[in-house]
C-alpha cells in the first residue's frame, strides 16, 4: 500500500471515529453551555484543591480523626436543614443571577481562607466557622447549578451528555486538583491552594454573566413556601423511580462518600506517607471517576443506566472492603480506582434518571433532594465515620461502610424490574423509546 493510500485510509478511519461519537459532544453546541464548561474547567480544580487542603490542614493542627468528621458534619450540616427549602426558592428566582451570587460568595470565602492560613493566625474554633459558612453557600449553589444544566442546553435530549460531560469535568478536576494540592502543600503551606481556589472563582463568574439566557415566565401566583414544600416531598415520595433511586443514593451518601474524610489517616497511619500520598489517593480515585463520566458521555441514550446502578454500588463497597484490608500503596491506588469508578457510575445514573424524569416546575425540588442526599446527610456520615474510626481504626470502619453498601446495591436489584415497569411509560412518552407503543403506556402503572 503506497503512502497516500494509507494516509487516505487513515484520514476514512478517522472520519469514520468522528462521526460514531459524534454524539460524546453534541451538548457542546450550545453557547451557554461551552462558557460554562471552560469557567468550571478551571474553578473546579481550585475546589478540589481546596477539598485536599482543608481536610490536611485539620489532620495537621490535630492528629484526629473525629475531628475530620467534626469538621466535614459542620461544612455539610446546612443542607441538611435547608435543603428544601432551598429547593423553593431556587424553583421562585432567576437561577443564572443566584449562581453569580453563590460564586461571588464563595470566592471571598476561598480568599478569607488563604489569609487566614498564610499568616498563621488560622484556629480550629476558625476553621469551623469557615466551613459552616461555605456549607450555607453550597445549600443554593449545588441544586441551582444541577437545576440550571438543562436550560444552558436547552433541551431534555442533550442533557445526559451534557451532565456527562460536566462529570468528566468534575473528575478530570479530582484526578488534577488533589495532586497539584499535594505538591503545593508538600512545598509551601495550605494556604497557597486556597488563594488558588479564590482566584479561580473568576473564571466561572465571567463565563455565567456572559451567557445569553432566554427569560422564562414566572408564575406570580404561587402557593406559600409550605403548600410548595409539600407538593415536593409529595411529587417525590409518590413517584417509584425517583424514591427508588433516592433510596439507593442515601446510603452511599451516609456511608460512602464521607469516607474521604479519613483518607489523610490512611495516608498518614495505615500508608505511612505525608500529603502526597494524600493527593495520590484522591487522584487515584478521580481517575476511576473520570473513567466512569467518559463512559456515560460515549452513551447515546439514558436507557439502560438504571439496569447498571446495583453493580456499581456492590463493585464500589466490595472496593471500599478491599481498600480498607490493603497496607500497600499500589493496591490501594488500584482499589482507588474501582471505588471511583463505581461511586461516580451511581453518583451520574442518578442525576441523569432524576433529571430526566422530573417536571420542570418541580426541578429545583427535585434537585435539592438530590443535593440533601449528597451533602444533607453527609455531614453525619462524616461525624459517625470519624467516630467510629477513633474507636475501632480507619481500616474496619470503611469495610463496615462497603458492606452496607453491598446490601444496598441487593435491595436495589430485588426491586429493578418494578422500577424499570414503571419508568417504561414515561420514556415512551418522551420518545427514549420509539420502538414502544402507547398502548404500553397505558397498560403499566407510572407509580
Amino acid at each position: 500500500m503506497d503512502k497516500e493510500t494509507r494516509e487516505s485510509a487513515a484520514g476514512a478511519d478517522a472520519g469514520g471515529f468522528l462521526s460514531r461519537y459524534s454524539h460524546a459532544w453534541q451538548s457542546l453546541r450550545h453557547r451557554n453551555f461551552r462558557l460554562f464548561i471552560t469557567g468550571q474547567s478551571i474553578s473546579v480544580i481550585g475546589t478540589w484543591m481546596t477539598r485536599v487542603a482543608m481536610a490536611w490542614l485539620v489532620y495537621r493542627l490535630t492528629k484526629s480523626p473525629l475531628m475530620l468528621g467534626a469538621v466535614g458534619f459542620t461544612n455539610l450540616v446546612p443542607n441538611f436543614l435547608l435543603a428544601p427549602v432551598a429547593g423553593v426558592f431556587i424553583d421562585r428566582v432567576d437561577r443564572r443571577r443566584l449562581l453569580i451570587w453563590t460564586q461571588a460568595l464563595l470566592m471571598t470565602h476561598s480568599l478569607t481562607l488563604a489569609a487566614l492560613t498564610l499568616t498563621h493566625t488560622i484556629t480550629i474554633p476558625m476553621l469551623f466557622v469557615m466551613a459552616a459558612a461555605q456549607g450555607l453557600v453550597n445549600t443554593l449553589d449545588f441544586p441551582a447549578r444541577q437545576s440550571f444544566t438543562v436550560h444552558m442546553v436547552g433541551s431534555r435530549a442533550d442533557l445526559q451528555n451534557a451532565i456527562g460531560i460536566i462529570s468528566t469535568m468534575m473528575n478530570t478536576a479530582r484526578l488534577v486538583g488533589p495532586s497539584l494540592a499535594g505538591l503545593l502543600i508538600a512545598a509551601t503551606n495550605e494556604g497557597w491552594c486556597f488563594l488558588v481556589d479564590g482566584l479561580s472563582f473568576a473564571a466561572v463568574i465571567t463565563s455565567i454573566t456572559m451567557m445569553t439566557m432566554t427569560p422564562t415566565e414566572k408564575n406570580h401566583e404561587r402557593p406559600g413556601v409550605f403548600a410548595e414544600l409539600h407538593e415536593g416531598w409529595k411529587y417525590v415520595s409518590g413517584s417509584l423511580p425517583i424514591r427508588s433511586l433516592l433510596s439507593l443514593f442515601i446510603p452511599l451518601c451516609l456511608w460512602g462518600w464521607p469516607v474521604s474524610v479519613l483518607m489523610p489517616v490512611f495516608a498518614g497511619q495505615v500508608l505511612h506517607g505525608g500529603a502526597h500520598t494524600l493527593g495520590f489517593l484522591m487522584g487515584a480515585m478521580g481517575v476511576g471517576a473520570a473513567v466512569s463520566s467518559v463512559n456515560i458521555t460515549l452513551r447515546k441514550s439514558v436507557r439502560g443506566l438504571v439496569g447498571q446502578m446495583p453493580w456499581a454500588a456492590m463493585l464500589y463497597g466490595t472496593s471500599l472492603i478491599c481498600f480498607g484490608l490493603s497496607h500497600w500503596m499500589w493496591l490501594s491506588l488500584m482499589v482507588m480506582l474501582c471505588v471511583g469508578f463505581g461511586l461516580m457510575r451511581v453518583n451520574n445514573a442518578t442525576n441523569i434518571v432524576m433529571q430526566t424524569l422530573v417536571d420542570e416546575r418541580m426541578r429545583g425540588r427535585v434537585m435539592s433532594y438530590y443535593s440533601f442526599s449528597l451533602d444533607g446527610l453527609q455531614p453525619w456520615g462524616s461525624l459517625m465515620l470519624g467516630a467510629m474510626a477513633s474507636g475501632i481504626g480507619a481500616p474496619h470502619t470503611v469495610m463496615i461502610s462497603g458492606s452496607i453498601i453491598i446490601l444496598a446495591g441487593l435491595w436495589f436489584l430485588m426491586r429493578l424490574k418494578k422500577i424499570r415497569a414503571a419508568i417504561r411509560p414515561i420514556y415512551v412518552r418522551m420518545g427514549i423509546r420509539p420502538e414502544e407503543s402507547g398502548a404500553l403506556s397505558e397498560a403499566v402503572p407510572e407509580g
